[in-house]
């Protein structure tokens, strides 16, 4: 058999494969996008296994309020040709359901009532002409939320995290209303939604794991400390070199088995530029709000290290840590573990460890580095759980003569996100552990400190210093004021939205509110 045959059959055999699609594609095109017929061929399966089903058929990715779909109800359904609207509401079983197609995306959701005209009016939740896309990020394959995904207005600075149970809520002008959404992660493909089809719903968006394919992938031996210190080099092409503002939201609470208590804040911070000093940037509070449990004690607890201080100090590219310096990385063990991707770049992702002879409290964890212009993009680390207790030094600000303050674990997780050709830091989170124990009792207390801080929106122009009167204080910000949780206290100002875990502790205690 020579090889012009076989190369004759290998092509039909693409053409044969590809058929039904093309075939599909044509149908497609010659119908009603939403009284499509879809071939559905699953007979049993919960909801959420149907609706990714159809969604493979058809190409399209759809997004939908959990609340209004029960992703784990048991279904069954008889295989067969389905126009897509039947098919969906059968799924569903909600007759009331609509479509809305948009590019690859498709929209379900409930109509909306008629007003006195008798037109159909779809509200749109605004605040002050601005408006707000509320959602969840989910993963795909696993129905797990998407942590710290970053949603983003194309063409602007403004963006907003996904929390821990990958909630999220963007707010921009509603001049924006034509604009692109941007979603992205680590490790997951990007989606790109018009805000038209977002606005006015709360939506969950699902996200699928990009997979690099091993033809894209260049073997050969990365050496990790090399990678290092050419992000170290092109730090000043990477990130921005002149000072900048940033409107940031910042949380910091602590809990012990007395009580709770947070501060949440809407901070503008002046930002020096990578070569400028940490000490030359400036904090301005534009609004803050306290919550404390009627049991909570701070008396008892030992006074930590500023948390707005923290932040700034974990902005890893201009305060270089050890494991990233390299006058001390060599106190360290470095290898390349894994390739991942971000807004579809490759990205390096080198583990490092401290060396077995060094006993000093040392930090383990991962760094993403970009494999085309060696940007840092992300950092997770803890302090060695090994040594992590001879770190109380390092962690607390003042020890009280009459309790021990002994650290069980300190974790942190950086990101930065790019926006106009630099990059910026995007996201700070700090958890730390704590053992607490009056000198000469046997027993103690745990206490759980954290504290994090996200970039909402990044200004490049007419940077200048705050008067003295305006600027807070980084080292001394905990201040008694009062709390009610209310969305609306924030009015403008993008948040994150307080996750399940931190709902739930509100909710458990009895709140003493004007302290």
């Amino acid at each position: 058999m020579n090889k012009r045959y076989i190369l004759a059959i290998l092509i039909l055999c693409c053409i044969m494969q590809c058929c039904p699609q093309i075939m599909w594609a044509q149908e497609r095109t010659t119908l009603d996008s939403l009284g499509m017929n879809v071939r559905f061929d699953m007979k049993k399966g919960t909801v959420y296994q149907m609706i990714s089903r159809i969604s493979d058929l058809t190409g399209y990715y759809f997004i939908y309020d959990s609340e209004l779909v029960d992703n784990d109800r048991k279904v069954k359904i008889v295989p067969g040709d389905y126009h897509l609207r039947d098919l969906v509401r059968k799924i569903t079983a909600n007759d009331n359901i609509e479509l809305r197609i948009q590019g690859s995306y498709l929209l379900l959701y409930l109509p909306y009532l008629k007003n006195d005209t008798g037109d159909d009016t779809e509200p749109v939740i605004s605040i002050d002409s601005m408006l707000v896309i509320k959602g969840k990020l989910l993963d795909r394959i696993t129905g797990e939320p998407v942590i710290y995904g970053t949603i983003n207005v194309e063409g602007s600075s403004m963006a907003a995290l996904s929390n821990r149970n990958g909630e999220f809520m963007l707010k921009f002008p509603d001049s924006l209303s034509g604009s692109m959404i941007r979603i992205s992660h680590m490790g997951y493909m990007n989606r790109i939604i018009g805000a038209s089809l977002l606005s006015g719903h709360n939506i969950d968006i699902f996200m699928d794991q990009k997979i690099v394919p091993l033809q894209e992938i260049v073997v050969r031996i990365i050496d990790p400390k090399a990678a290092l210190r050419e992000m170290i080099k092109r730090r000043e092409e990477n990130y921005q070199i002149k000072p900048v503002y940033m409107t940031t939201f910042f949380r910091e609470g602590v809990e012990n088995r007395n009580g709770f208590n947070m501060t949440e804040a809407v901070l503008r911070i002046y930002k020096t530029g990578i070569q400028g000093s940490l000490s030359g940037e400036q904090v301005k509070m534009l609004k803050m709000r306290r919550l404390t449990s009627s049991g909570y004690n701070d008396t008892l607890v030992t006074k930590l290290k500023s948390s707005i201080n923290s932040c700034q100090m974990l902005d890893l590219v201009k305060n270089l840590p050890d494991f990233l310096d390299i006058q001390y990385n060599h106190y360290y063990e470095f290898t390349h573990t894994d390739i991942t991707v971000l807004d579809n770049r490759r990205v390096w992702v080198f583990s490092f460890v401290q060396r077995e002879e060094v006993t000093d409290p040392l930090f383990t964890g991962k760094i993403y580095v970009d494999a085309e212009n060696y940007a840092l993009l992300r950092a997770t680390f803890e302090i060695n759980p090994a040594y992590v207790h001879k770190s109380a030094e390092t962690l607390v600000l003042k020890q009280s003569r009459h309790i021990r303050a002994t650290p069980l674990s300190a974790r942190y997780e950086v990101s930065y996100a790019q926006y106009g050709g630099k990059y910026y830091l995007n996201h700070v989170r700090a958890d730390l552990d704590l053992r607490m124990k009056k000198r000469g009792k046997i027993f103690g207390s745990n206490v759980h400190v954290w504290f994090e801080m996200a970039n909402c929106e990044t200004d490049t122009v007419n940077v200048r210093r705050f008067p003295a009167e305006d600027r807070v204080s980084t080292r001394d910000f905990l201040s008694e004021q009062s709390y009610v949780y209310d969305e609306k206290f924030w009015g403008q100002f993008n948040t994150l939205i307080p996750e399940k875990s931190l709902v739930e502790m509100i909710r458990k205690y009895d709140f003493s509110f004007g302290r």
